[in-house]
């Protein structure tokens, strides 16, 4: 058996979705290797019962001949046996390929959304990357899955019509020549229903979408009195989601009546053409009861072929998803002479907006836009999609660089930033190098300590999805503490205290400073409890660095400064009042 997760997934061939299961099943060939192997054996087993039986019977009953009867009767429980143990052996190899399939597809989405980074939710949306966890794995695996029993339906159907020609051509040709015809008989409904998936399952990512931003964004709704606009608006959406559905129920419903339907014709066709030759003699009585064992037999590989069929359609809509996502690409990409890295001590500097960071020191960005100081926050950082040769590190352009060693190097911290789920411990300490004394020391900088002895299972506390359990203000500070413990040689944080109070936010000012001493550090704020506490303010006026200095200089030399952060200074202590 494999060991899940897989150590390294592979290189996924998403040019079609044919392609992409082609490369799945080449993965996992040893595991469905042994799951065909095992199923051909389980269903040959049953498909040969049918043939022991008529012998036993003409041979033992028929002839009355008691030792001949125990003979066969002691081969057919060496038969069953051996479907027992097959049939174990099948399904273990069936949940196997299952799991791998659901796996490796589970790390292929997220190793890429990894390597897209802050490219991902931009050409994607989040319901779109979610339905893949949730839907599309389970019809991946399903069709890993029914592998096992469609290579034992097909060649047990050779079996039973080699049997069946060598007895009686007539009835070998009906089974031969009928099954082909079953088969085709459902083929019109194979294009409505892959149709009419992909429909179903276009909306299902969007209905995902919908409700991840309800739920992301319920107190904000909730500020506002905005529940019920978005509540109606999930409702019409699940609604049409339901429909799609239903149109999709339809058609599977006439597909799995036609699969009881078409097999139950035709073994009342096999059985009155064997009952017909019985009464003329051409066949015997125990050939007879096989006959009838066939056709009840057939039923097993028709129907398995047909939910073969279905489950391939399902699964081919959702390695077309699945392609969609692996196909994107990240909007930045390593060039192919790489740089030489500039020494751990270099000035960060971009020339589109003449900013300055100079190493070792803790630089603040002041602008009375703050989603322009937020951009030039993502473009030091080469995690906005503008991104140039302007941005330097020691000379060295950052695109000339690997993204590896720019991500490595430089870590962004912006307001979008969440907890995941798991041990919060692990959750701060996220490359597992900091130790849980540097984990202390974070907390304490972010003022977050207190957030942690008020826990009952203090760091070993489960952090629940998003770190919902938090308030707004304890999330920022239990991030700006996780991101304090990677300890990058350049840190750049946006807005890292606009969710908590002025006390908390000059604990956290006064502590920065020592722990990021000898590092470089980017604060984008307007506070002046955390300006007065940094080396050099620069302020961002239309785009472009107007002035350099203290924040007590800017103050009394830069009007358009002064304004700047007088202004959210007075409307921090209207919203304290």
């Amino acid at each position: 058996m494999r060991q899940l997760p897989l150590a390294d997934p592979g290189v996924a061939d998403h040019r079609t979705p044919n392609k992409f299961l082609w490369w799945m099943a080449k993965g996992q060939w040893q595991t469905l290797l042994g799951g065909m192997a095992f199923g051909i054996v389980w269903m040959g087993a049953q498909a040969v019962m049918p043939a022991a039986l008529g012998r036993a019977i003409d041979e033992g009953v028929a002839a009355k001949d008691s030792g001949a009867l125990v003979k066969w009767a002691l081969i057919m429980f060496a038969i069953g046996l051996v479907q027992a143990v097959s049939g174990i052996m099948r399904h273990r190899f069936a949940v196997t390929n299952w799991m791998i399939a659901a796996y490796r597809t589970v790390q292929l989405v997220g190793r890429h959304a990894v390597h897209l980074g802050g490219t991902l939710p931009r050409k994607v949306s989040t319901g779109e990357v979610v339905a893949i966890g949730t839907s599309d794995l389970s019809h991946l695996g399903q069709v890993m899955d029914v592998t096992a029993r469609f290579a034992g339906a097909i060649v047990s159907f050779l079996l039973v019509s080699v049997i069946l020609l060598s007895t009686s051509v007539t009835l070998g040709l009906v089974v031969l020549v009928g099954v082909p015809l079953l088969m085709l008989a459902v083929g019109p409904l194979l294009s409505p229903l892959q149709a009419r998936s992909a429909h179903q399952r276009q909306l299902m990512g969007e209905l995902s979408n919908t409700a991840s931003d309800i739920v992301s964004g319920l107190r904000v709704l909730r500020g506002i009195g905005g529940e019920q606009v978005f509540l109606g608006r999930y409702r019409r959406q699940s609604q049409t989601t339901r429909k799609a559905g239903v149109e999709v129920a339809r058609v599977q419903s006439v597909l799995d009546g036609l699969q009881v339907f078409l097999p139950g014709v035709f073994v009342v066709l096999v059985v009155w053409l064997g009952a017909r030759y019985a009464v003329q003699g051409t066949i015997s009585p125990g050939e007879l009861v096989a006959f009838y064992g066939y056709a009840a037999f057939l039923m097993i590989p028709l129907r398995t072929v047909t939910e073969y069929a279905n489950k391939f359609i399902r699964a081919r809509v959702s390695a077309r998803r699945v392609c969609h996502v692996l196909a994107l690409t990240s909007d930045f990409t390593d060039p192919d002479v790489l740089a030489t890295s500039p020494p751990t001590d270099s000035d960060l500097y971009d020339a589109r907006t003449g900013l300055l960071v100079r190493a070792g020191r803790i630089t603040a960005i002041v602008s009375e836009q703050p989603d322009a100081a937020a951009v030039l926050a993502d473009r030091l950082g080469m995690t906005h999609a503008d991104v140039d040769d302007d941005v330097t590190l020691g000379d060295v352009p950052l695109t000339h660089l690997a993204r590896q060693e720019v991500r490595r190097r430089i870590v962004v911290s912006d307001t979008g930033t969440a907890l995941f789920s798991g041990r919060l411990g692990d959750r701060l300490d996220v490359t597992g190098t900091g130790g849980e004394e540097r984990v202390r020391r974070a907390l304490a900088t972010a003022s977050g300590d207190d957030i942690v002895d008020a826990l009952p299972d203090g760091l070993d506390t489960v952090v629940t999805e998003r770190g919902r359990s938090f308030s707004g203000g304890q999330q920022q500070r239990l991030v700006l503490a996780r991101v304090l413990t990677s300890d990058p040689e350049v840190l750049v944080l946006v807005e890292p205290t606009s969710a908590v109070d002025a006390h908390t936010e000059a604990r956290i000012a006064s502590r920065l400073r020592d722990f990021r001493a000898g590092r470089t550090t980017v604060v984008t704020t307007s506070s002046p409890l955390l300006l007065d506490a940094v080396d050099e303010v620069a302020f961002l006026d239309d785009g472009q660095i107007t002035a350099v200095g203290t924040h007590a200089d800017l103050l009394r030399d830069h009007p358009d400064y002064r304004a700047t952060v007088t202004r959210v200074a007075g409307n921090a202590e209207e919203v304290a009042r």
